[in-house]
């Protein structure tokens, strides 16, 4: 039977709006999990599993005698940043809120799972993934690990992520690369410290960190090629220094951003030639650690024409947009397309504050158009026979 849209909009936004004042850290999303896994064995999905990947929930929702199967996926964590404003339904978990909108992720997709389950329209199976811990790159392959595949196969997967900026109602995404891969890296420096008035009886090793931090930007301006994107970004420097005493320790900390995994080796080879020629000009000693925690997201281009023919029939013609060139930002979505090819998209979050920001808040407006895409694809990928 047809659902009543208004009051599944109306049950959305109470929805969202308590995940928002209940925000939780990765793999810490007790609450979350729970009130997920309540509402869709309230739906009637067929299988509920809890505890996948650690607070991860997988719902299950088989109709008809197709013997396909997709995965819609949605990320529950929130972000270690105190909110402020006023919203009456602020965070209540002092330092942590949801200033990415995995709130709206969640819901939008338990609003999908609740009309695909009353009205149904589609042969096969859908799997819902709530997803723990995106932000720190773990819960994808926290769940992976737990044998996701193994246990709840699917043949494609879709996500969607909110984008400030964008109206809401529009829709966005791009064959190939559309995320970019995260490296991060460490480079301490060893010195010598001393006394901040005789540097000459020491080895200290801030000016050294100084001129290091200042190298590192020739690794995207001068040796790698320009058709490449790529970005090396230093976010922190730490030394063992006081306001009279030199340090003779320095820790240089940021990450790099590259669509290719011939780039990323390469940054991490030039960063290494530079931080140790940069030690041996000041005669201090470097090592450098440098790890990969998000692997670029590469959208299936067939798959990618199918999320535009969805979002077709649902949205006017002017809302669809194919994005020009991929982002810098990452995501651990791009894991689940090592093992299934699969669509990430965008779904515009209107004049808001932009992701990540202490007064960013999810637009409600925006959870009907992600509940609407998630229905389309599925029907459109399970058709009736």
């Amino acid at each position: 039977m047809a659902i009543d849209i208004d009051a599944l909009k109306n049950d959305m936004t109470a929805w969202r709006r308590d995940l928002h004042a209940q925000p939780e850290f990765g793999f810490e999303e007790k609450r979350t999990s729970a009130f997920v896994a309540a509402k869709l064995r309230e739906f009637g999905l067929d299988n509920v599993a809890e505890g996948v990947g650690g607070t991860g929930v997988v719902g299950t929702l088989k109709r008809g005698s197709g013997n396909r199967s997709i995965a819609l996926r949605a990320d529950m964590d929130a972000l270690r940043i105190p909110e402020q404003g006023n919203l009456s339904y602020k965070s209540s978990n002092p330092g942590v809120m949801h200033a990415c909108g995995h709130d709206g992720h969640t819901t939008m997709l338990l609003g999908a799972a609740k009309l695909l389950a009353e009205e149904g329209g589609f042969d096969g199976t859908v799997r819902f993934i709530f997803q723990p811990a995106e932000e720190w790159g773990r819960g994808a392959l926290a769940m992976l690990a737990d044998g996701l595949m193994e246990r709840y196969p699917f043949e494609e997967i879709y996500g969607i992520h909110n984008m400030p900026g964008l109206p809401v109602g529009t829709f966005e995404t791009r064959p190939g690369a559309i995320m970019s891969a995260e490296d991060n890296f460490e480079i301490v420096l060893h010195g010598v410290g001393g006394h901040a008035a005789r540097p000459h009886w020491g080895n200290e090793v801030l000016v050294a960190a100084c001129a290091l931090v200042t190298n590192l930007q020739t690794i995207v301006s001068r040796r790698l090629s320009p058709t490449d994107t790529s970005v090396v970004s230093v976010t922190e420097l730490i030394t063992d220094g006081t306001r009279n005493a030199l340090p003779g320790e320095a820790r240089i900390r940021g990450d790099a951003r590259s669509f290719r995994s011939e780039v990323s080796a390469e940054i991490e080879k030039q960063m290494r030639i530079i931080a140790e020629g940069t030690a041996l000009a000041y005669n201090v000693s470097a090592e450098v650690t440098y790890t990969r925690e998000f692997v670029p997201l590469l959208n299936d281009p067939d798959l990618v024409e199918e999320t535009f023919a969805a979002a077709h029939s649902i949205l006017p013609a002017e809302n669809v947009r194919m994005a020009r060139e991929p982002m810098t930002g990452s995501e651990d979505f791009a894991h689940f397309l090592e093992h299934a090819p699969g669509v990430f998209v965008f779904l515009g979050n209107g004049d808001s504050p932009p992701l990540h920001n202490p007064r960013y808040d999810f637009c409600d407006d925006s959870l009907i158009h992600g509940t609407n895409f998630h229905t389309a694809i599925v029907r459109r990928r399970l058709p009736l026979p």
